[in-house]
C-alpha cells in the first residue's frame, strides 16, 4: 500500500486533472465531479455523494481526522480510508464501499467539509471530531494535524 503522502498526492493530481466545480457561496467546498463517483454510489443518498467528490477533492482534509465507527479494525488509519482504499500511479482511484453505509463516516466528512470552509484549522477540526464522534466508538489510529 502506498504511504499516505503518494496516495493524498496522486489524488490531487487526479482531481487537478480533471477539475473541480465551482461553489458560490463561501461556506461550500469546492468537489470533484460527479463523474468520478464510484458506481456503487448511484443510489446513494445525496449526502453519501458529496462525502465521496469531498474525499477525491480534499483527501488531505479527511487524512488527518480520524472515524470512530470501529473501522479501525478493518485497518483503516483516517476518515480518507472510508472512502478511498487507493490511487495508482496512474491516477485510477480504488474506492471503498463502506462509508455508503455508515452514518458515522458520512457525518464525519461532513463536518469536515463545512468546519474546513468556515476556516478552521486541521487541529481545530480534529478537536470537534473528537469531541464529537469519541463516544460512539475507538478512534482510527489518525496521528495528531502538525499546526
Amino acid at each position: 500500500m502506498p504511504t499516505r503522502n503518494v496516495l493524498i498526492l496522486a489524488l490531487l493530481l487526479v482531481v487537478s486533472g480533471v477539475g473541480l466545480s465551482a461553489c458560490n457561496s463561501s461556506h461550500e467546498m469546492d468537489l470533484a465531479d460527479e463523474s468520478m463517483l464510484p458506481d456503487f454510489t448511484q443510489y446513494a443518498p445525496s449526502s453519501v455523494q458529496e462525502a465521496y467528490l469531498f474525499a477525491i477533492a480534499h483527501p488531505e482534509d479527511l487524512s488527518h481526522q480520524p472515524c470512530y465507527c470501529g473501522c479501525g479494525s478493518m485497518g483503516h488509519e483516517s476518515n480518507l480510508d472510508c472512502f478511498i482504499k487507493d490511487v495508482a500511479v496512474d491516477g485510477i482511484i480504488t474506492f471503498d464501499d463502506h462509508a455508503t453505509g455508515c452514518g458515522i463516516c458520512v457525518d464525519i466528512a461532513q463536518d469536515v467539509m463545512r468546519l474546513t470552509a468556515d476556516g478552521k484549522s486541521p487541529t481545530e477540526i480534529r478537536q470537534f471530531v473528537d469531541g464529537r464522534y469519541g463516544r460512539f466508538g475507538p478512534a482510527t489510529p489518525t496521528p495528531m494535524p502538525s499546526t
